[in-house]
């Protein structure tokens, strides 16, 4: 992992770009940090491939490291920055295409998602290996996010710990299989109004996660409108699984 820019922000945060091969990443951390104080890691990813920069990750990070955690993005293979093949520039197109014309989409999403879990995954259990040797983090790990790569991270990786979850993006039908295998908390965000996602596929993913501790916060609204306080009540779940009180978890 090499970092190649650092910035010091004005909340106390401390902001790292760094490439890891083919992975571009970003590592915010309190700047009290340390080997001595470390502190633990969440995994924060955007919904269907949109980059590691975009605003309202950013923000969600920065609040997140306000209330003491390290936060990492990447863009995975196919996501952000990356390179993008042909076929799936044209499943974008075609995507764009379809919702403009109110046609079904679901068939899209399927052949173009899928393939983008399934390349992912890998970078994230990558950076998750580097990331988790630097001595100012100290784990455990959550993760926060595109819920379609989140079920496949949280079934193969023993590392996370705890997860939150935003239905408002396409799960696969191979990711509604494993969400049964989920045994992690969980917490699953929704949007009552999402244009994109009905309502009702969404209860019926959160009743198919295998763990017993899961909770629903629905708030009315479209796609873009969780409500900001939804980031705090997120950072509380994790206090709750990642974060330790004389060597115990609260």
């Amino acid at each position: 992992m090499d970092f190649i820019s650092e910035q010091h922000l004005d909340d106390g945060a401390l902001e790292r770009e760094f490439v890891l091969g083919e992975i571009p990443g970003t590592l915010w951390t309190p700047e009290a940090a340390s080997a001595a104080a470390p502190v633990p890691l969440i995994l924060m990813a955007h919904n269907n491939g949109l980059p590691k920069r975009e605003p309202r990750l950013v923000a969600r990070a920065r609040q997140s490291v306000a209330s003491g955690y390290a936060v990492a993005s990447i863009d995975a293979a196919g996501c952000g920055d990356r390179p993008r093949s042909a076929a799936d520039e044209q499943a974008r197109a075609d995507i764009r295409r379809a919702m403009q014309a109110g046609e079904p989409v679901d068939g899209i999403f399927e052949s173009f998602i899928g393939p983008l879990v399934e390349k992912a995954v890998p970078d994230w259990r990558t950076a998750l290996d580097a990331l988790l040797t630097l001595p100012e983090i100290g784990g455990p790990v959550g993760y926060s996010g595109w819920t379609a790569v989140g079920i496949r991270l949280a079934v193969a990786d023993p590392r996370i710990s705890a997860a939150g979850f935003f239905a408002g993006g396409y799960v696969p039908l191979a990711q509604r299989e494993e969400a049964r295998q989920v045994t992690i908390p969980l917490l699953l965000l929704l949007q009552w109004d999402d244009e994109g996602n009905p309502r009702e596929r969404a209860l019926d993913l959160f009743d198919s996660f295998g763990t017993k501790e899961k909770t629903l916060h629905a708030n009315t609204g479209g796609h873009t409108g969780t409500p900001w306080f939804e980031v705090a009540d997120g950072n509380r779940f994790f206090d709750r699984h990642l974060k330790r009180v004389d060597g115990e978890r609260q």
